[in-house]
């Protein structure tokens, strides 16, 4: 269904990886700066979200559970590569349904990473092994590990329309208790309803300040808010003339700076995707070492331009 919308509103486009419909250079991405290595921890999520972009459910598991030995081959072709990384980041799927989370999160602090951890702060976090495995974490690395919580909206009823009854009142409960434990937490927000970014952070404001969270609703490395990736959408393709006309640089895109593992079901070793938002999209998949994904990323995806180049988010802070 997704790729019949695709189709439907950019027929004749993203077709030819280095050529646009109208024949221009398609726009691409060089390997200029890699700060943040990703890592899917597997598609498997205890919920069911109605507009999941990779597609997690509790029986999704075409991206299976990455292991910790996995995870510390990459970390060590990056030294190996020369790779400045400055953060290790960890989405799903829920990253706490993998039983080596804890393990993988320990191994790149103790590399002297930061850790960002994409999570729905709900059950999987909260159970016992895996809170006492954050509280030592915590202790023993301080401000280096950070929880982004998935919170789509900063009311209940927006919130729970897109992740279950319940669901709000449940990630709150284990945003409560990461404060209390004193770990580092941010948000994730989505853009969805009809309201302007000045009303989505002084919602979020009121929220945080109520609930004494400490995330500055208006800054948006803390307070993440994505467009919607809305594939049914018509989007202009970008060309190599783009980067003028638009004023802006392909340093400041994702795919300059960051790469992401993941394992796909039967595959004997994990690959290297150009983007965390594309782990679907054979294309920009590039191979199963970091040397390999050293290569140019041809932005050939209705994503790419509405999301990244025009919608100007990111993934990491």
């Amino acid at each position: 269904m997704r790729d019949d919308l695709h189709a439907i509103a950019n027929a004749g486009k993203f077709i030819d990886r280095r050529v646009t419909a109208d024949g221009q250079p398609r726009a691409s991405v060089s390997l200029s700066h890699p700060d943040t290595l990703w890592f899917n921890t597997g598609t498997l999520c205890n919920i069911t979200c109605a507009n999941c972009y990779i597609e997690s459910s509790p029986t999704n598991d075409a991206l299976v559970y990455i292991t910790a030995d996995e995870v510390t081959d990459y970390l060590d072709q990056a030294k190996a590569r020369g790779w400045p990384l400055r953060e290790i980041g960890f989405t799903g799927g829920e990253p706490f349904m993998n039983p080596q989370m804890i393990d993988m999160t320990g191994r790149a602090l103790a590399r002297g990473h930061n850790v960002l951890i994409l999570t729905n702060a709900m059950q999987p976090m909260m159970r016992p092994r895996v809170r006492a495995g954050l509280q030592r974490l915590r202790a023993e690395h301080g401000g280096r590990l950070t929880l982004r919580v998935s919170l789509d909206h900063y009311t209940a009823e927006h919130h729970d329309s897109e992740r279950g009854t319940g669901s709000f009142a449940r990630t709150l409960e284990g945003m409560d208790w990461l404060r209390d434990s004193g770990i580092a937490m941010a948000v994730a927000g989505r853009t969805l309803w009809n309201e302007t970014e000045d009303q989505a952070r002084a919602g979020y404001a009121s929220l945080f300040d109520a609930r004494g969270y400490d995330i500055d609703a208006h800054d948006p490395g803390q307070t993440v808010l994505f467009p919607e990736m809305d594939l049914g959408a018509e989007v202009p393709e970008i060309t190599s003339a783009c980067w003028g006309i638009l004023n802006k640089s392909p340093e400041g895109l994702m795919c300059a700076s960051s790469r992401m593992v993941v394992k796909r079901r039967g595959a004997a070793r994990p690959a290297v995707l150009a983007c965390t938002l594309l782990p679907h999209e054979p294309e920009f998949e590039l191979g199963e070492t970091l040397e390999e994904a050293e290569a140019d990323v041809f932005l050939n995806h209705p994503h790419c331009a509405k999301f990244c180049v025009l919608g100007g988010a990111r993934c990491s802070a």
